[in-house]
């Protein structure tokens, strides 16, 4: 047997040059071979390589086909006829999604518009101090009031701080006068009430400058009520230090000195009683005079029709408010709760009103019941000195 390698045994491309050379057709099979090994080889590369022998399958993605315009146009008219999405919730909504149920006078509903109000000043308001020494002067009874070096003036830096007036919110001013002559009225009126009404105190109390002091810290502004002489005087006498018409300028003066040194830290002067000596020109403006030269107010408490303390103290270019009702003038519950009445109705009208009054036990209760819910009203409780023009100068 020939031991000589066959063509199928044979290297590819060699020849020991003792057989047969490969012959036409065989070397077109090996060319074919070599083409198909390596285009398999690229097509591996190119898509296969990266899925490592896993299957996988290949799919074909159409872009999808442009929306007609009329199907755009239908779509729009439906948006448009739908109800549009509400951004904001009425009163009653707010209210009801809350939980928190409110009840209102008369059994009102909620406003569709609420406004909420946050005060100015935080927590309790605080008085100045009182005396302030630069508003002192030595008296021959005591210290006395006076317009300081810097043009300050005890109206104005002993006064309740209150905010400016919110717009379209009446406001009322009340003055409780008769204080410090009996010492459980006096706290009550002092406890009970609200401290934006003002307070009076007679001159004669035996602890009136603890009292007054008592009352600015809790909250009140004071004024000091100085007794004046009526018509009937003197068989209605208001006290022995009353101001009287035939007195005169001097002896008057020494009187409202004499008041003014018993105490500190009062933002004016009321009249109590005084239809006569208020009604006279000559008596009156003295005491006016002076009273603005100090830096303080006066306060007419609306008592008497004949006063002309008003129109005086514009004269003199000082700081004057008449009260436009007297609440207790009746000093009745029901009379009483008509006055206040009446006095928020004038507010409304004209956007501030004032009112006096005295401290009855009858006037302090329904007066504190009033006032409970008075801002639920949409009026506002201010101190008598927000009501007058402190930049006045005697």
């Amino acid at each position: 047997m020939s031991t000589e390698p066959d063509d199928l045994h044979r290297p590819l491309g060699l020849s020991t040059g003792r057989g047969r050379p490969f012959g036409p057709g065989l070397r077109q099979l090996a060319c074919a071979l070599l083409v198909g090994t390596g285009v398999a080889a690229l097509s591996f590369a190119a898509r296969d390589g990266d899925h490592a022998g896993e299957p996988y399958a290949v799919a074909d993605i159409a872009p999808a086909a442009p929306e007609s315009v009329a199907s755009i146009a239908k779509a729009t008219q439906e948006d448009a006829s739908s109800p549009p999405q509400r951004l904001a919730a009425t009163g009653p909504e707010v209210e009801s999604d809350s939980g928190v149920t409110v009840i209102r006078p008369g059994g009102a509903s909620a406003p569709d518009a609420m406004v909420i109000r946050v005060p100015d000043t935080v927590g309790p308001i605080k008085l100045a101090a009182a005396p302030d020494p630069r508003l002192v002067e030595r008296g021959e009874y005591g210290p006395l009031p006076r317009v300081g070096q810097d043009g300050s003036r005890p109206a104005k830096i002993y006064a309740r701080p209150a905010p400016p007036p919110a717009k379209g919110r009446p406001r009322i001013a009340i003055v409780i006068g008769g204080l410090g002559l009996n010492d459980q009225t006096t706290v009550t009126a002092m406890t009970k009430l609200p401290g934006e009404i003002s307070l009076a105190f007679a001159p004669y109390g035996a602890n009136l400058k603890a009292q007054a002091a008592k009352a600015r810290e809790i909250g009140h502004e004071i004024l000091l009520q100085m007794p004046m002489e009526p018509f009937d005087y003197p068989q209605n006498n208001p006290g022995p230090q009353t101001l009287t018409t035939d007195a005169g300028a001097a002896q008057n003066l020494d009187r409202l000195h004499w008041a003014m040194a018993r105490a500190a830290g009062f933002i004016g002067i009321e009249n109590f009683l005084g239809a006569r000596f208020t009604a006279d020109e000559a008596a009156i403006t003295p005491i006016l005079r002076d009273v603005g030269q100090r830096g303080l107010i006066f306060l007419d408490d609306g008592s008497s029709a004949r006063s002309i303390a008003p129109a005086i103290g514009a004269s003199l270019n000082i700081g004057v408010r008449r009260a436009d009702i007297v609440i207790d003038a009746a000093p009745s519950a029901a009379m009483i709760d008509a006055a206040l009445g009446r006095l928020e109705a004038m507010a409304r009208d004209k956007g501030l009103a004032t009112a006096s009054a005295s401290a009855l036990p009858i006037t302090l209760e329904r007066l504190s019941a009033w006032a409970t819910a008075l801002g639920d009203r949409g009026i506002d409780l201010v101190p008598i000195s927000a009501t007058v023009n402190l930049k006045a100068k005697g």
